[in-house]
C-alpha cells in the first residue's frame, strides 16, 4: 500500500471508528445524538455557540474530527518511517500511541480549546483509552507498516 493511500484509509479507519465508538458510547449514556456530538467536537473552536449552530456546527465538527484524525494517522506514519521499529510490533506500539493520543487530547488539546474540559468520569475515561487503544493508536500503527511493506 503506498504511503498516501494508507495515510488516507488510516484516516477513514481511525475517524469512522472513534465516531462510531462517540455515537453509541454517549448514545446509550446520555441519549447525544450524532449531530450533537459533533456539535461537541465543533465547541473546541466555537465554544457554547456550538450547541445553537445546528446542522452547520455539526459538519464542522465531522470536518474537524477528520482533520484530528488525519494528524494522528500522519504523525504515527511520519515517527515510524524514522523509527521502523514502529511497525515491528503494531499492536503494542499502536496500543501505546493511543494511550498517548488519549493523554494529549484529554488533558491538553480540549482544555486549551474553547470547549474547556475537566476530568473525565470513570466509564468515560475507560471508554476514552479502549477506543483510542483499539480504535486509534493500533488502526494508526496497523497503516503505516502497510504502507512501509510497500516502500
Amino acid at each position: 500500500m503506498t504511503r498516501g493511500r494508507a495515510i488516507v484509509l488510516g484516516t477513514l479507519t481511525v475517524g469512522v471508528l472513534d465516531a462510531l465508538d462517540a455515537i453509541v458510547f454517549f448514545g446509550l449514556r446520555s441519549g447525544a445524538t450524532p449531530v450533537r456530538i459533533f456539535q461537541s467536537i465543533a465547541s473546541g473552536l466555537l465554544g457554547r455557540a456550538a450547541f445553537s449552530g445546528g446542522l452547520a456546527a455539526a459538519c464542522l465538527g465531522v470536518a474537524l474530527h477528520f482533520f484530528i484524525a488525519f494528524a494522528i494517522v500522519t504523525t504515527y506514519h511520519v515517527l515510524s518511517r524514522r523509527w521502523t521499529w514502529l511497525t515491528r510490533r503494531p499492536l503494542i506500539y499502536g496500543a501505546i500511541y493511543g494511550v498517548i493520543v488519549y493523554a494529549i487530547m484529554t488533558f491538553i488539546v480540549v482544555p486549551l480549546s474553547a470547549a474547556g474540559g475537566g476530568v473525565p468520569a470513570p466509564a468515560v475515561a475507560a471508554n476514552g483509552l479502549l477506543i483510542h487503544i483499539a480504535g486509534v493508536g493500533i488502526p494508526s500503527a496497523l497503516f503505516a507498516r502497510a504502507a512501509q511493506r510497500h516502500a
